[in-house]
């Protein structure tokens, strides 16, 4: 079992820049960041693989969102810039093991999932 707690969410200008965390009780071999606007599908926004660091993003973040992760403090990081108000949506962090390099951000992957914290972002 895999126990994901994030936080860091919250609302933000358009423009503005927030950061989000993940607490995990232990790494896996993927950890990724995915988000769920209402009456929309959840969908991958970056995801990162423990063994190498390779990152992959969605393109309407890329240049914006980057990924890190802190090994010894077992927390995964999702840093948020030039937020726009299509960002608004519940962002979850999720852990998988058995992840294909080239397609991270497929929710397949994905064993476990934290609860969420929301980000809204206003024009």
């Amino acid at each position: 079992q895999v126990q994901l707690v994030e936080s860091g969410g919250g609302s933000e200008q358009s423009g503005g820049s927030l950061r989000l965390s993940c607490a995990a009780s232990r790494f896996t071999n993927c950890m990724g960041w995915f988000r769920q606007a209402p009456g929309k599908e959840r969908e991958g926004v970056a995801a990162i693989l423990r063994s190498d660091a390779f990152t992959r993003y969605a393109d309407s973040v890329k240049g914006r969102f980057t990924i890190s992760q802190d090994n010894a403090k077992n927390t995964l990081y999702l840093q948020m810039n030039s937020l726009k108000a299509e960002d608004t949506a519940m962002y979850y962090c999720a852990a998988g093991a058995n992840c294909q390099r080239y397609s991270l951000l497929a929710r397949i992957w994905y064993n476990y999932w934290g609860q969420g914290t929301q980000v809204t972002v206003s024009s």
